[in-house]
């Protein structure tokens, strides 16, 4: 019997970049302006996310916004102590002096329909002037720092390979009617239609939610009850990396404020209740040629893997990630209550850096029809600044693309724990995944290609944040620990 192609068993849309439209309000200011006028904004939120994934704006009234917009060098002065600051500290290596210019991307500009009157974007910072041996430099205005420069630099060294990125997101969160004692808005089992009753408060705050998604020109997929109390999810479209991660700082903005007006609390944190389960980011990941020739063709892909369907650049770039996913962590799961859903028999991602097809016990996911494949990365959760963990993954397996490397890792059904150690070494699954957010951090420190990755002054003031962060008081209680989550936004 012939062997069907891959045409025949294709299933499902399938994106390739060409086909995403990306969320623009016009071609330039003035198009945005009009746009933003017509629908009657009157404030942009001007909005970033720091390194302990809180997101923070300045409310600018649209006439002053539009002032800002009519000089050479947009944006507004900014502390550099702006991605240091955690709570009332000031985590060590940054201090009070001196500012950066944060400048708006209109691409990024999105309608609030949580906030009626409010639009809101995200932009760049820069240096105010050039200094010292930046004077000159092409790039002299960078700053390294940048959540979001940081992964626009990834991306466009992915694209000198030949190789561009497709990101989607799954948004899990808990309703909770109350977090003194804790309550979830209901206990549906999974996917079932007892979570969401007609009329009940959880179907009216979730189709608010999903009607201001798309009101923000976000693609909504779709949207379902998860398996543990009052757990929901969102699904939504593929984009460009850096939109993406844009994208989900508005799904989430927008989770807690219809969340909130529909008297309720929204949290993304990690293990709510230690008997059900956890709530995570899940990211699929899609890796594709680009239409023009590479600038920097890395080398072929030797093709000696022929016991996959996915192409020599998911190969190289599976491998790539893998060897190097424990390092990632400190960036993906960056809270101590992240390494309460790291482990075995609960489909969260398991306690081993492998894959397989369609396993949801496994960091990776391969999921997809042969020809449009993508990656289930399951090591990412609510916690989580979304440009630093897209940078640090989408860095990592560049690593493998550049190199040429071959998957040498078999996929496995199961549990990776549950194989003996020559059966783990035998598939070549060799790492496994930090435990804690301690030993997260020691990973990152002591692993230069992260380093390489991220730069070492952004792993240094990063972890510097995170420590200060994670030492900030917790308490064993569940109300209490929520109590304090919701100071990062995570509820």
């Amino acid at each position: 019997m012939a062997r069907a192609s891959v045409s025949e068993v294709a299933f499902g849309v399938q994106y390739v970049p060409v086909s995403v439209q990306l969320p623009t309000l016009g071609q330039d200011d003035r198009e945005v302006l009009n746009y933003l006028a017509a629908y009657g904004i009157r404030y942009i939120r001007f909005q970033w996310v720091d390194y302990t994934n809180v997101t923070r704006y300045r409310i600018i009234p649209l006439t002053a916004f539009r002032k800002l917009l009519s000089v050479p060098r947009p944006g507004i002065s900014l502390t550099k102590a702006v991605f240091g600051i955690v709570g009332p500290s000031l985590s060590p290596g940054f201090t009070g002096t001196g500012e950066y210019l944060y400048t708006p991307d209109l691409n990024s500009t999105r309608l609030c329909g949580y906030a009626p009157g409010h639009a809101s974007l995200m932009g760049w910072f820069e240096e105010k002037m050039p200094t010292g041996e930046n004077v000159g430099k092409e790039d002299a205005l960078k700053v390294p720092l940048c959540p979001r420069g940081l992964l626009r630099d990834i991306v466009n060294k992915g694209k000198t390979l030949g190789v561009e990125f497709l990101v989607g997101f799954e948004t899990e969160f808990i309703l909770l009617k109350s977090t003194r004692p804790i309550e979830a808005v209901g206990n549906g089992p999974w996917s079932a239609s007892c979570a969401l009753p007609s009329g009940s408060v959880a179907a009216k705050c979730l189709e608010d939610i999903a009607d201001t998604l798309q009101t923000g020109r976000i693609e909504l997929l779709m949207y379902h009850a998860e398996a543990a109390p009052g757990q929901y999810e969102v699904v939504t479209g593929p984009l460009p990396p850096v939109e993406a991660a844009d994208a989900v700082v508005f799904t989430r903005e927008t989770i807690i404020n219809i969340a909130a007006k529909h008297g309720l609390h929204a949290t993304f944190s990690p293990r709510v209740n230690a008997d059900n389960c956890g709530t995570a980011a899940h990211t699929h990941i899609s890796v594709h040629p680009t239409s023009q020739l590479p600038v920097n063709p890395p080398p072929a892909n030797p093709s000696t893997n022929q016991e996959t369907t996915m192409t020599p650049l998911e190969r190289s770039f599976l491998q790539s990630l893998l060897d190097n996913l424990p390092s990632s962590t400190a960036f993906t799961l960056p809270t101590a209550e992240s390494y309460d859903r790291v482990q075995d028999d609960i489909w969260s991602c398991g306690t081993y850096a492998c894959w397989g097809e369609d396993n949801r016990e496994v960091a990776v996911r391969l999921t997809g029809p042969p020809g449009s494949h993508h990656f289930e990365l399951r090591t990412i959760d609510g916690t989580a600044n979304p440009h630093i963990a897209l940078a640090a993954v989408l860095g990592l397996g560049l690593i493998g693309i550049e190199k040429g490397l071959e998957l040498k890792m078999e996929g496995i059904e199961g549990v990776a724990a549950h194989l003996s150690a020559k059966e783990r070494a035998k598939r070549g699954i060799i790492w496994c995944l930090p435990r804690t957010l301690r030993e997260a951090r020691e990973a990152a420190r002591r692993d230069p290609i992260i380093t390489n990755v991220l730069g070492k002054d952004f792993v240094q003031k990063y972890l510097s944040a995170n420590e200060v962060r994670s030492s900030m008081p917790r308490k064993e209680d569940a109300h209490l620990t929520l109590t304090i989550v919701r100071l990062w936004r995570i509820i």
